[in-house]
């Protein structure tokens, strides 16, 4: 495996996702500016791009939305030939894409042509996939259409959750741009179409109304879907009078001490439970606690 390369980039990246992989990308690749969202009016918390480009005393380089990107960048200017983008969420133009004549290289986290569009972790997962992966491309203006540097799978887990599942990809995305990235800058590694653009699927961007279980739903479905959705928006249902967030719960055919019949007829066996404003527990706990009230 290459040790990175010495040739300075651009980083393009607002969400967590793209914290976790700038912190990693810092190791073996020097970043000459960071182009990341603003902080958010009145929020005191982290805000993890901005807070690593602030330790390593980077360039920031902030804006909002597409018409704001461009206008900030006509002002910049970089020595950097490419740049990087991961967990962005602003479409970039062609106007951007050309200030580096060697492109922007995208980690996308699935085996393109399959999932382009956002979060395609979490619906891997709700589709029941048994593998996903990550795909190096060069982004153009289209809907992760662009040409394939490389992409590597992965196999999902049966109990893998989102952010369990996206650690790993994280570390592969790491990988993969420690080693494909320099071939590809060197002129080694030519970029190629992505192939059966035919059978390209698309996923959507999670809302809060996805967590609403539909008990009518097959049992299946609805396990996958708590895995899923762990962390944001999680799996939200009404037990008796108890509002709760289901966090971990397996298939049965038969009932148990806290469970809901599915529209397939199975049942959704819950282990562990979120009752609104608490901590999560298990369902022993939870038992004992709001039996009366279920």
């Amino acid at each position: 495996m290459s040790s990175g390369t010495n040739q300075p980039a651009v980083f393009f990246g607002s969400g967590p996702v793209a914290a976790s992989c700038l912190e990693l990308l810092l190791h073996h690749t020097t970043v000459e500016a960071v182009v990341t969202k603003p902080r958010p009016p009145h929020h005191k918390g982290q805000v993890p791009v901005l807070d690593i480009a602030t330790n390593h005393n980077l360039r920031v380089i902030e804006a909002s939305n597409k018409a704001e990107l461009e206008t900030v960048l006509k002002n910049e200017s970089f020595t950097s030939q490419y740049a990087v983008l991961i967990d962005f969420g602003i479409i970039v133009s062609q106007t951007i894409i050309d200030i580096f004549p060697l492109g922007i290289i995208n980690s996308h986290f699935s085996l393109l042509p399959l999932l382009r569009g956002a979060d395609p972790i979490t619906w891997a997962i709700a589709n029941g996939d048994v593998k996903t992966g990550v795909s190096l491309m060069l982004i153009d203006e289209g809907m992760d259409t662009g040409k394939l540097l490389t992409s590597r799978s992965l196999a999902i887990s049966p109990d893998e959750t989102t952010p369990e599942l996206t650690k790993r990809l994280i570390t592969l995305s790491d990988e993969l741009l420690q080693d494909y990235m320099p071939r590809y800058l060197s002129g080694e590694l030519q970029p190629k179409s992505q192939p059966h653009p035919d059978r390209a699927t698309y996923s959507r961007k999670l809302t809060k109304a996805d967590g609403i279980i539909d008990w009518n739903e097959p049992a299946e479905v609805i396990e996958r879907k708590i895995r899923a959705f762990t962390g944001w928006p999680g799996s939200r249902t009404t037990l008796g009078s108890i509002d709760a967030i289901i966090t971990r719960a397996h298939v049965s055919n038969e009932p148990a001490a806290l469970s809901k019949q599915c529209g397939d007829g199975k049942y959704l066996v819950i282990d562990t439970i979120k009752p609104a404003g608490k901590k999560e527990m298990p369902v022993q706990a939870f038992l004992a606690g709001y039996k009366d009230r279920i």
